[in-house]
């Protein structure tokens, strides 16, 4: 069902057709769509004439019952037969402040111009465009501005981490490559740790967060970063989603994560100028050919430049306070961080998840399910959800499976196949153990199904029966032992009558 527009709406389109307006530019004018705006564009009112008056200049028809204006028209003459009052203004002082009182709370609660917009066409018959409410709001915006929180901390109190652009590095044959900037910033003296890599996955973001501690000498108690991928799964200022590696890299080094509200930058101020300030001067306009020696043209800009400045907010000299704020700083632990790799695997039909083109077994309730993989060079650890280990294995070279044939019951070859099954069947009894060892001597590992069978009639008859029935089958003939024949004994055996004897 098509939209239908208020006749006020309708009326304005049909005066701004008249007027020689196109379609497209009326639709984008009212914030409409030009199907919508083509359907009344070109149907004529039936008793009013509209009439767009574009100035003072211009007077409405006195016939006319509808009038519209863009500008400051002047009000219809005293003898017009106009019994409508102006119903459309495009201007957005005189349109919007009539619905000041609406708009000014809905700024307050933080909503956007957007939606503000949506709000007072859906809920207060707003029939003015989307960019007059957008700059209604930023005058609004503008004459009483967003107070900002200076936020200054104390000596070892946060470090703010972030990424930026790098300078590229040129590769012989002239390719350039894009690199990344990583800058590590002490709240408290803005000591600066720089260092660029080239990609931002999870275990390079801990490698040179680690590098940044350990350069600083000591560990400080907040860890403010970005809401990025490596980091944070899902942003949530309550409750964010940490990525389960971080959570574990910051109890290892007694930080607490401290992820920043979704797109507010001002919660890390002084690492976002603090990476800009590294691009600008220590970067802008080199090039280098290999990160090694990027990254020792930044220590030398670190310990040369940055540290000697004196700070525009602190006014004193970054070293100097740096040397004061590291005795505040918490201990190193005595280990470095064990960096692995993590991701989420689905359990094939298999029981078997893949990790590096290796296949590692999970339990088999988790068949369909996604499991947390965490891998390094030595060990592959599954977990649920509730990071609960539910399998380890010892890493394995591509192809390779953490076991080949024996899932729960199956051992790897046919020969531990072979003596699993034939214990199975000395269970039985001793004739049942002859039994399966003539069949393996006679029949080799074809015989190793007929001894599966015999140990599956265990289910139906008594061990002393599938025992006595295999000692009459080898006693029957010298042949290599038949499957089908203890069967059929057995079978037998259930069908005859029962003989009852009886004390003379």
């Amino acid at each position: 069902m098509s939209n239908i527009l208020e006749v006020s709406q309708q009326q304005v389109i049909q005066g701004l057709a008249a007027k020689g307006w196109s379609v497209r530019r009326i639709a984008r004018t009212l914030s409409l769509n030009r199907r919508t705006v083509q359907r009344y564009a070109g149907a004529a009112a039936p008793k009013c004439t509209t009439q767009v008056t574009t100035g003072p200049e211009a007077a409405p028809d006195p016939k006319c019952t509808t009038a519209v204006t863009t500008g400051s028209a002047a009000p219809p003459p005293e003898d017009s037969k106009c019994t409508t009052p102006p119903q459309v203004t495009t201007g957005p002082r005189r349109l919007c402040g009539a619905f000041g009182g609406v708009i000014a709370p809905m700024l307050e609660l933080g909503l956007s111009a957007q939606r503000i917009y949506q709000d007072l066409v859906a809920g207060h018959g707003f029939g003015g465009s989307y960019p007059s409410v957008r700059r209604y709001v930023a005058r609004l915006k503008a004459s009483a501005p967003e107070r900002i929180w200076r936020l200054e901390c104390q000596p070892g109190e946060e470090l703010q981490v972030d990424f930026g652009l790098g300078a590229p590095l040129v590769e012989p044959g002239g390719k350039t490559r894009r690199t990344w900037l990583f800058r590590a910033v002490l709240s408290h003296s803005r000591k600066g740790y720089s260092e660029v890599v080239l990609r931002q996955d999870t275990a390079t973001f801990l490698r040179v967060i680690e590098n940044a501690v350990r350069y600083f000498g000591g560990v400080p108690r907040l860890l403010n970063f970005d809401n990025l991928k490596a980091a944070v799964i899902k942003a949530d200022w309550y409750d964010p989603a940490m990525n389960p590696q971080l959570a574990d890299f910051c109890r290892h080094y007694g930080m607490t994560p401290m992820p920043c509200r979704a797109y507010t930058p001002q919660h890390k101020g002084k690492v976002e100028r603090g990476v800009a300030y590294a691009k600008n001067n220590a970067l802008k306009g080199r090039q280098f050919v290999s990160l090694a020696a990027q990254n020792a043209h930044l220590q030398h800009w670190e310990e040369q430049v940055a540290d000697k400045r004196v700070h525009g907010t602190t006014r004193r000299q970054v070293a100097a306070v740096f040397d004061e704020e590291r005795k505040a700083l918490g201990p190193l632990p005595a280990s470095l961080y064990e960096c692995y790799q993590e991701g989420r695997r689905r359990v094939q039909r298999d029981s078997f998840v893949e990790v590096a083109k290796a296949y590692y077994e999970a339990p088999p309730e988790f068949i369909g399910r996604q499991v947390w993989v965490r891998h390094d060079g030595r060990m592959v650890r599954l977990f649920n959800d509730r990071m609960e280990q539910i399998a380890s294995h010892p890493r394995l070279d591509p192809g390779k499976f953490s076991r080949t044939l024996g899932v729960r019951g199956l051992h790897g070859t046919i020969t531990e196949s072979a003596a699993y099954w034939q214990s199975r069947a000395a269970a039985l009894g001793a004739a049942a153990a002859r039994w399966a060892q003539r069949a393996l001597d006679t029949r080799g590992a074809e015989a190793l199904r007929s001894i599966m069978g015999l140990c599956q009639l265990h289910q139906k008859h008594r061990a002393s029966d599938i025992d006595a029935a295999c000692q009459k089958a080898m006693a029957a003939g010298s042949g290599p032992p038949s499957f089908r024949a203890v069967k059929h004994l057995l079978e037998a055996g259930a069908q005859a009558p029962v003989q009852l004897q009886m004390e003379l």
